[in-house]
């Protein structure tokens, strides 16, 4: 557990109840971290500070044996015995939650304040620098001084890995490129993404877990007004006006390198498919799917008058006749 230094109502700093559970904890602390983080406030030192205070708060109440300890032993703030002079030794029973272990004698008086009263009580060893350390794996608040051991260099945090979910638009997933993320912890991340992501792909960034633990970040593709991706190809539609599907010629198709001239042959039909090679979306190894263009011939609704005489002459003239075979 953390120094108190004179008493930090933790409750108070995160906004919380005292019969708050941890989901409301850490909800709170996630919306406060997200706000005071350091990389949204460049500059402000205090912001940097609350940044400080609710990180200190989180890690003791989100911790339910360090939450015990200090709701344990915080009603004694501002109690008598804390002065320069020493009082009457104060004697607490035994506490059920510590399996009826003995408890020891205390005297309030001994101590200069009940910042160092409380880190004796629950074993957080003060050192002349003002640093402080652990006492021994058990946290039991009860050992006597002769059984604590500070925490050594060489014992290191667990390593864990954790997951997070990450949507991009179908351009940024095609082309990757620098990403700036920002994770729930509220820590800023930029991140080299590769090319040609896949909804369900999984990127690994080591060592940006809890502890030196990796970081997964599993990737979601988002829809795309007009690109459909299936596999390597890629599909889309393309609308041409009467003229355009009856005469053909050179119209402009849109691709995710950007616009490129198709050819339409002569009399093509509306839900025919044209192909672009190698127009499609990465595999794996870099290999390149092709593009499938659906046509769409599409009619106008409001025409000027030159073209409806124009469309009268055609249908006078015209020999094509698309129900013969009906009658």
């Amino acid at each position: 557990m953390q120094n108190l230094r004179n008493f930090r109502d933790y409750y108070e700093i995160l906004g919380v109840s005292k019969d708050a559970t941890n989901e409301e904890i850490k909800k709170t602390y996630r919306r406060l971290a997200r706000q005071y983080h350091p990389d949204l406030n460049p500059g402000n030192k205090a912001a940097e500070e609350k940044f400080k205070d609710i990180s200190e708060a989180y890690e003791v109440l989100s911790d339910a044996a360090k939450r015990a300890q200090y709701d344990q032993f915080s009603r004694y703030w501002k109690q008598k015995g804390f002065d320069k002079q020493t009082q009457k030794s104060k004697t607490w029973g035994v506490d059920s939650r510590y399996n009826g272990r003995n408890t020891q004698d205390v005297n309030p008086g001994n101590y200069s304040d009940f910042t160092t009263f409380i880190n004796e009580v629950i074993g957080v060893k003060t050192s002349k620098n003002g640093t402080t350390s652990a006492t021994n794996a058990t946290s039991d608040p009860f050992r006597t001084p002769r059984t604590k051991v500070a925490y050594t260099p060489n014992q290191r945090p667990t390593r864990r890995d954790i997951e997070a979910k990450l949507s991009l638009p179908l351009e940024k997933a095609y082309h990757g490129g620098l990403e700036r993320i920002r994770l729930e912890d509220g820590r800023s991340l930029e991140v080299s993404m590769p090319p040609g992501m896949v909804t369900g792909q999984t990127i690994r960034l080591r060592n940006q877990g809890i502890n030196g633990g990796d970081l997964y970040l599993k990737i979601t593709v988002e829809p795309h007004p007009i690109f459909k991706i299936e596999g390597t190809d890629v599909y889309c539609q393309i609308p041409l006006t009467p003229s355009e599907a009856v005469l053909g010629g050179q119209v402009e198709a849109p691709t995710l390198d950007g616009l490129v001239k198709m050819t339409i042959p002569p009399g093509v039909r509306s839900g025919q498919r044209l192909r672009l090679s190698g127009k499609g979306y990465p595999s794996e190894k870099g290999k390149r799917g092709d593009q499938l263009v659906e046509i769409q011939i599409v009619t106008p609704k409001n025409i000027s008058a030159e073209e409806r005489e124009l469309y009268e002459k055609i249908r006078q003239i015209e020999t094509f006749k698309p129900r013969a075979d009906l009658f």
